[in-house]
């Protein structure tokens, strides 16, 4: 970081993914440069993190790191970062990806940053329960499993339904079935999809598992409630019954 503090740059600097995620927290950088490989938490679960928390969330991230496979590339991107730049690296070009970076940043956003106190209900169990969230919701029909969530977010099972227990009072994976629960009752509800592909879509083994599973949580069947719903066109049942007369 010498070439950034050299060029009047201010610096901050962090060896392990957690303590960076902590120092962005506190300090609201207008820019973070990541490792992907790093001790306890990895880059790609460090910016997990930032993205998952308000306070952070518009702080643009590059990845500087030798993690430059086309798989490690993409997954930068896919966790929310700007840019990604693999090593060995030239300084211009970073300087040249920095610069526009910031220029591109959001003058009242960086400011806003900065000036907003961290919110009283936002602690780090808030920004991990969101981002844990954020990755079941993402991939709700097959789920990774409790053990593959730890690792992407750099943490452990027991830290993550503790976290969950806190925050909404149920453990991971009781959210994920309630939040698979409320997608159903929305796409019965608001749609016309087949509710055998509503629970397809959502990972229900069957549809047999998806209608008991809707039933003992709303007391209905997904076809009994759809039902008692009005029609899906806009137009209301008047216009159904216009089209069999």
């Amino acid at each position: 970081m010498e070439m950034l503090a050299a060029r009047q740059f201010k610096v901050s600097v962090a060896f392990d993914g957690a303590k960076g995620y902590q120092q962005a927290v506190l300090q609201r950088p207008a820019l973070i440069l990541l490792d992907v490989c790093m001790p306890g938490m990895d880059g790609f679960a460090t910016c997990r993190h930032l993205k998952a928390n308000p306070v952070t969330q518009m702080i643009p991230v590059i990845f500087l790191t030798a993690a430059n496979a086309l798989d490690e590339r993409l997954g930068g991107f896919a966790v929310g970062a700007v840019d990604y730049i693999g090593k060995p690296f030239d300084e211009n070009e970073v300087l040249a990806r920095v610069g526009v970076h910031l220029r591109l940043m959001p003058k009242l956003a960086v400011e806003h940053a900065a000036a907003s106190p961290l919110p009283p209900a936002m602690s780090r169990n808030n920004a991990l329960v969101q981002a844990a969230q954020k990755i079941m919701a993402d991939q709700i029909a097959n789920p990774p499993s409790l053990e593959d969530l730890s690792r992407l977010l750099g943490t452990n099972r027991r830290r993550i339904n503790h976290a969950f227990q806190e925050c909404c009072g149920q453990p991971a994976f009781g959210w994920l079935r309630e939040e698979r629960l409320r997608q159903a009752r929305n796409l019965v509800c608001q749609t016309d999809t087949p509710i055998s592909l509503i629970g397809d879509l959502l990972g229900y083994s069957s549809p047999a598992n998806f209608t008991r599973a809707f039933r003992e949580r709303f007391g209905f069947a997904p076809r009994d409630l759809r039902c008692l719903v009005p029609s899906f066109d806009g137009a209301g049942s008047g216009a159904g019954e216009t089209g069999r007369r």
